[in-house]
């Protein structure tokens, strides 16, 4: 199985090194091209894959084709490669915004084509992905598929009118979380603890709860109530949160950025 780049930026670069550090293809299957001849040379040396700034030729070698340019790039950069892809070639668009129509009426021609939208945790091989592949894919090719999109955190397979809720809830929801660790953490600082340390506790404390729900299979309300011991302070917390409206605003948050990723 050999897999192609169109585009080797920072996600590019995180699906590379989660396919590699997996085993699932060798670097001298992987292929890539980039208009920045110097980003692919650096993916060159750190990977040893195939990298220049040819698409064409990744796209000759390419059984899966990663489609990995920003969005508003996307029809200079198909129309430029188009009609040397093989029918058989499946192609993985990560790109926002891009449906499953745009994308086929893009190539013109029948195509086997998987929409997906990761998020930035990828970087750190904890991605949280959906995967959407038209009717085309064979049953083995939507394994490989997940196989691939997985070497990088989780996968999951929605139905593609759920990707403005996946953007929401998960593709822009790390920011979410950054300015909750943030906002505890300058809490933390006024109380005296040193800048570093506070985000350390911070974070650790997001990291260890979201562990804590996906390893125990737990509903967060049960596992909230857990923590709430009669007249202790977690219960004060959560009240002052409850009379702020947390839950609405994480709500309304989700909504806006579900909203706009309809828009585009």
């Amino acid at each position: 199985m050999k897999i192609g780049f169109i585009g080797l930026g920072n996600m590019a670069g995180a699906m590379i090194n989660g396919l590699l550090r997996q085993g699932i293809v060798a670097p001298e299957d992987v292929w890539g091209a980039d208009v920045n001849a110097a980003l692919a040379t650096k993916r060159q040396e750190e990977n040893g894959i195939h990298a220049g700034t040819d698409n064409t030729e990744v796209v000759k070698q390419a059984d899966y084709l990663v489609l990995a340019v920003k969005p508003q790039f996307a029809a200079e950069a198909i129309h430029g490669f188009r009609d040397q892809i093989r029918k058989e070639t499946v192609i993985i668009s990560i790109m926002a915004g891009k449906s499953l129509e745009w994308l086929e009426e893009a190539f013109r021609e029948p195509h086997k084509i998987v929409r997906c939208m990761p998020n930035t945790a990828a970087l750190v091989g904890e991605a949280i992905t959906a995967v959407t592949p038209n009717e085309r894919l064979t049953e083995e090719e939507i394994a490989n598929t997940l196989s691939i999109i997985g070497s990088f955190g989780k996968a999951s397979i929605v139905p593609e009118h759920l990707m403005d809720a996946v953007v929401g809830v998960s593709g822009s929801a790390p920011a979410y979380v950054f300015m909750f660790i943030e906002a505890m953490a300058d809490a933390a600082v006024e109380y005296g603890m040193p800048r570093k340390q506070a985000y350390e506790f911070a974070a650790q404390a997001v990291l260890g709860s979201a562990k804590l729900m996906t390893e125990t299979g737990k509903h967060p309300g049960e596992l909230k109530d857990m923590v709430c011991s009669p007249a202790g302070t977690t219960i004060a917390a959560v009240r002052v949160l409850e009379e702020g409206g947390f839950r609405g605003v994480v709500m309304d948050a989700v909504e806006a950025a579900a909203e706009r990723s309809r828009e585009l």
